[in-house]
């Protein structure tokens, strides 16, 4: 499998977004009446899509829109949030800095403490409003941030890293031993991220709920740059599919598989779908809108790093409301808005009543699908030529 890149050495060809288009199907369905929710844990969530634990995105107030809307938002627990008791002084530096001086502005915002009872009091400000209360930590916090999360009334527990595998040596710290902490934790721990089908077996077979499937593809996000990893998207999630669907039948155990980052568009929400998704989590998508605390900008979680950032701060610019980029109306020409009215459609469109079915949908690769035709929209960087 794969092809010779030199010598005695073989690569695999891999694909994103960009690469693949979907066939419709020989029988359509009115988006209205496609089923989109999906499971976790056997609770059932209206929309499929979460909003990553990233610092522009989600603060306590963006969790508590989100939720009302239907969906989830993730809370880092290692952010400002945590960190400090009037985040919206923190906003304004970072909105207000130079390109040139952000990445050092945000090494020293992170530099500060984490303080563990503002982690209780963040939850039971989500809580209060009556929706679902979802955080973040690395593994190397997930114990000790977990037991206070609990006791706050947390109801997913995500445990994410850039890269995660099962076996993680250090002599340094303590690695998170993942059977022993998904058996101790009460509620469902969604883990992450990773991008082989060896990984996901391993992670599945430690018991975790969910599994976050993506290095390196956010917006904001330069791991691939720095570190030089990373999958595309399509076949990360394609590959991870395929041990969530072996590892149910031997063991009857459905693990829904989550795609994370790399998604700017509603055809990527839906291409991520017909890879294999069960849901997906978004970052720059639902930094745009008016209820993200980031002000337009949108910045990675690797960046505080002090030798070695792997994020930067970008700006996205606030384009509409949380509600019109989930369920419109659009404003925008670019899909970037109406994301769960574009995955009914795409649904419908390909003949699939539900997320399981859209996952069989017939994928092609097709390069051109993103400027085939486009050339005057290009030209006046309009719809696909932004």
């Amino acid at each position: 499998m794969g092809m010779y890149v030199g010598r005695g050495r073989k690569a695999r060809r891999c694909y994103g977004f960009d690469e693949i288009a979907l066939v419709p199907g020989e029988a359509t369905i009115n988006p209205n009446e496609v089923e989109i929710t999906w499971e976790l844990k056997d609770q059932i969530y209206e929309v499929p899509i979460i909003a990553a634990a990233m610092d522009g995105v989600v603060d306590t107030k963006f969790a508590v829109a989100m939720g009302k809307s239907g969906g989830l938002a993730c809370l880092n627990l290692e952010g400002i949030q945590t960190r400090y008791r009037n985040p919206d002084e923190i906003y304004e530096r970072i909105a207000g800095a130079t390109n040139e001086s952000s990445t050092l502005l945000l090494q020293e915002i992170y530099q500060k403490e984490i303080e563990e009872d503002l982690i209780g009091m963040r939850i039971e400000e989500i809580k209060k409003a009556g929706v679902p209360a979802v955080v973040s930590s690395i593994p190397q916090k997930a114990d000790r941030y977990s037991d206070i999360a609990q006791q706050a009334g947390v109801d997913i527990f995500i445990v994410q890293s850039t890269v995660t595998t099962t076996k993680h040596i250090s002599s340094e710290y303590k690695s998170l031993d993942f059977e022993k902490f998904c058996k101790k934790t009460r509620v469902p721990v969604i883990v992450g991220n990773s991008v082989t089908y060896k990984t996901a077996q391993a992670l599945m077979e430690a018991g975790i709920d969910a599994l976050l499937v993506g290095i390196g593809p956010g917006a904001a996000c330069t791991t691939r740059n720095v570190l030089g990893i990373g999958v595309p998207q399509v076949t990360a999630t394609a590959d991870s599919r395929a041990a969530r669907d072996h590892f149910f039948v031997k063991t009857g155990k459905y693990v829904p598989i989550i795609t994370d980052g790399g998604m700017s568009t509603g055809g990527d929400i839906c291409k991520a779908f017909a890879s294999g998704a069960d849901a997906v989590m978004v970052g720059s998508a639902f930094a745009k809108a008016k209820e993200a605390p980031g002000r337009g900008f949108h910045w990675g979680m690797a960046t505080p790093h002090a030798n070695l950032p792997r994020g930067t701060r970008i700006y996205v610019g606030t384009t509409g409301t949380l509600e019109q980029i989930l369920y419109g109306p659009a404003d925008m020409d670019d899909g970037s808005q109406n994301l769960i009215g574009a995955l009914r459609m795409s649904l419908g469109s390909v003949g699939a009543r539900n997320i399981p079915e859209m996952q069989n949908t017939e994928i092609i690769i097709a390069p051109a699908i993103v400027s085939e035709g486009k050339i005057f929209q290009k030209a006046q960087r309009v719809g696909m030529g932004k």
